[in-house]
């Protein structure tokens, strides 16, 4: 498999920090596990292997990480209850493969602040939470940053304050609306079905034409699986919006032949669709790029 994608002026790295599990049942709501389970089968836990994964967009000086995975603070007993499996030190272990250090990268997207997201934007330095990335920028947006701040009975275990409340605290943490470009040709993509202010990443090169844009879907499509629509999370606050945000992503991405790049598949980081029966098909696989 190719560890980099070029999308001029842009050079993708892929990372993946580690691997964990999640109930298959709340992975895909409503949909009987005797046709989810086809694709991604479940253990003795009824968990399905899900990855950490991760861009790290390389060029006009600037080095952007997307997303930090569970970072390594966790105890035994939860490491076993996820099913989690990492180096010690997971993502800077990733970005040491790819040639960098925690101290090169310049910005650091959070699709949103999920600990299985933003449990790497920090690390512990003696008894104090710090910004894993000192010299980065983070951004998140204004209701997702509301939201893990006063999160709802559903979904407070989702959010683990020092996760990133130290970004805010050390002077790292910017605030962004939907839509805004972090650089020229680095879009975050606003949406609100999985979680408040969830925002996806949209890569788009200099040079137009097919391949020439890549969207990181963050929890909004995780893995392929997802691509099917009605297969939606049950962790998803609001799933007829989800429906809605992966009806108009699908149709433009199989029209203008993007990139589509999973969060969450242990088995495939990317692919290009077209519409076929009710849904949509691959027809391209990112492993398959000469």
């Amino acid at each position: 498999m190719p560890e980099t994608l070029s999308i001029p002026p842009w050079t993708i790295h892929l990372l993946e920090s580690g691997r964990f599990g999640l109930d298959g049942g709340a992975m895909f709501g409503s949909v009987p596990k005797a046709l989810w389970e086809r694709s991604n089968p479940a253990d003795e836990a009824n968990r399905i292997e899900l990855a950490l994964r991760h861009l790290l967009i390389e060029g006009e000086g600037r080095l952007i990480l997307v997303d930090t995975g569970m970072g390594g603070q966790w105890a035994e007993k939860q490491r076993d209850m996820f099913a989690l499996r990492q180096p010690e030190n997971p993502l800077q272990t990733a970005l040491a493969a790819a040639g960098f250090g925690p101290e090169a990268v310049t910005d650091v997207i959070l699709t949103h602040l999920h600990f299985d997201h933003a449990g790497g934007a920090t690390i512990k330095e003696g008894d104090e939470w710090v910004p894993a990335f000192p010299q980065a920028t983070y951004y998140t947006q204004q209701a997702q940053w509301d939201l893990a701040n006063n999160p709802s009975p559903k979904d407070r275990a989702s959010f683990i304050p020092d996760n990133f409340m130290p970004l805010q605290r050390h002077g790292r943490l910017e605030i962004l609306p939907a839509g805004e470009e972090i650089a020229p040709g680095i879009q975050l993509l606003g949406g609100n079905g999985h979680t408040d202010g969830h925002q996806m990443v949209k890569i788009s090169g200099s040079e137009k034409g097919a391949g020439s844009t890549l969207v990181f879907l963050g929890d909004t499509i995780p893995t392929t699986a997802h691509l099917r629509l009605p297969f939606i999370m049950g962790y998803d606050l609001r799933p007829l919006e989800t429906l809605r945000e992966k009806q108009a992503l699908l149709a433009q991405a199989a029209e203008e032949e993007w990139w589509l790049f999973f969060d969450h598949d242990p088995q495939v980081p990317g692919v290009k669709i077209a519409p076929g029966g009710k849904d949509y098909q691959i027809i391209q696989r990112y492993d398959s790029v000469p």
